[in-house]
C-alpha cells in the first residue's frame, strides 16, 4: 500500500496516475475534495480509499502492517496565505507527525519541500542537507518557512544520529506546471492563466520588472513540467537506499518572455505580451531568479533528462489546455 496525501492535489493527483499506471494495486489518497471541480483530479483512478486528513491517524493505525511508503505532498502551498498558525500546523507540525510515525514504525517517506526555502536566493540553489546550510538560508514568505522548518528539523534528527525511516527524502520543488493545477486559483501557473487569454488571441500579461538590470519579463525561474516531477518520485519508490534532500527543477532557468512565447508558439501564432504593474504587496518578496542545481540528484543517479520548457509547454497545452478534458 503506498500513501499519498495530498492526493487529489496538483502534484499528488499526478503521482497516483502514474502510480496506477505503472501496476501499483492499492493507493490510499489522503485530502479533502471541498465543493468544487478537484475530484475531476481522480476521476479516471482507481483508488483504495480517500481518507479526510481529520481520519488519517485513524486509517494509518488501523493499516500499519500493509503500509509500504508514504508520499507526503499535503500542504497549504499558496505563497501568499497570511495565517501562519495555519501554515505551521499544516506545513510542519503534520509533516513532523508523519515523520515520526514512519521512525515508529519503519516506513519509508517522501515529502514535498520547496525552492521558495531558498528565499531570494542569496546563498545560490545548492540543496546540501547540512544543518548549518539550510540554517542560512531566509525564506521571503510563512509557506517557505514552514518547508524550511522541516528540512532543518530533520538534519538535525540526522546530524544528531538518532533514528530515521529506513528511506526519507525531501524533493525541493521549483515552478512546477501541469494538468491538474485547476482548482488552485491565483496559484496557478503562468501557463494555465495565459492559455485563454492566447487562445482568444489577446495579450498575455506579464509582470513589469522593479529591479536594475532586469528588463519587464526577463524575471527567470527555474520551470518544471509535472512529469519530470513525478518521474523523480516514481524513480525514488524504485530505489529504496536513495535518501537525502533534493532539487527538482530542470537546471535552467528561463525568462516568462519565454515562457509566453512557448504558449503562443505551441498556438502556431505570434507573440503578444503586454507588461503589468506588479501588486505592491509582492514587490518585497519577489524571486527574480530561480534554478535547481541538480548535481546532487544526478550523483545518486537520476539520469532521466528533463524536459525543456518549450516541449513542456507544447505537450500542456495541445495534449490538456486545448482539450475537451484537461484533466489527467
Amino acid at each position: 500500500m503506498i500513501v499519498v496525501t495530498g492526493g487529489a492535489g496538483f502534484i499528488g493527483s499526478n503521482i497516483v496516475a502514474e502510480l496506477q499506471e505503472n501496476g501499483c494495486a492499492e493507493i490510499v489518497v489522503v485530502d479533502r475534495l471541498g465543493k468544487g471541480m478537484k475530484w475531476r483530479n481522480l476521476a479516471k483512478r482507481q483508488i483504495s480509499a480517500i481518507v479526510p486528513p481529520e481520519d488519517m491517524w485513524f486509517y494509518l493505525q488501523q493499516h500499519v502492517e500493509e503500509i509500504e511508503l508514504i508520499i507526503h505532498m499535503g500542504a497549504v502551498s499558496s505563497t501568499t496565505e497570511q495565517d501562519a498558525d495555519l501554515i505551521i500546523r499544516t506545513n510542519f507540525t503534520l509533516t513532523m507527525d508523519i515523520w515520526r510515525f514512519c521512525v515508529k514504525y519503519r516506513k519509508r517517506l517522501i515529502y514535498a519541500s520547496s525552492a521558495a526555502t531558498y528565499g531570494a536566493g542569496e546563498k545560490g540553489f545548492d540543496d546540501n542537507s547540512s544543518l548549518a546550510h539550510l540554517n542560512a538560508l531566509r525564506p521571503l514568505n510563512a509557506y517557505g518557512w514552514s518547508k524550511a522548518l522541516v528540512d532543518r528539523a530533520i538534519a538535525r534528527e540526522r546530524e544528531a544520529s538518532h533514528a530515521m525511516p529506513p528511506q526519507c527524502v525531501g524533493l525541493k520543488f521549483f515552478n512546477v506546471y501541469g494538468p491538474n493545477e485547476y482548482h488552485k486559483g491565483g496559484q496557478q501557473s503562468v501557463i494555465a492563466h495565459s492559455y485563454p487569454k492566447a487562445a482568444a488571441d489577446c495579450d498575455i500579461e506579464l509582470f513589469k520588472s522593479y529591479k536594475d538590470g532586469v528588463a519587464d519579463g526577463d524575471q527567470r525561474r527555474d520551470f518544471v513540467w509535472v512529469g519530470d516531477v513525478v518521474s523523480v518520485v516514481l524513480w525514488l519508490k524504485e530505489h529504496s537506499e536513495v535518501s537525502g534532500l533534493f532539487n527538482v527543477g530542470t537546471g535552467c532557468a528561463r525568462t516568462f518572455n519565454d515562457l509566453a512565447r512557448a504558449v503562443w508558439k505551441a498556438l502556431g501564432r505570434s507573440p503578444k505580451i503586454i507588461y503589468k504593474e506588479m501588486p505592491e504587496g509582492l514587490r518585497p518578496n519577489y524571486q527574480y531568479f530561480t534554478e535547481a542545481k541538480l548535481d546532487r540528484l544526478r550523483a545518486a543517479g537520476y539520469d532521466k533528462p528533463m524536459t525543456a520548457l518549450e516541449d513542456g509547454v507544447a505537450e500542456y497545452i495541445n495534449n490538456y489546455l486545448s482539450s475537451k478534458d484537461i484533466y489527467r
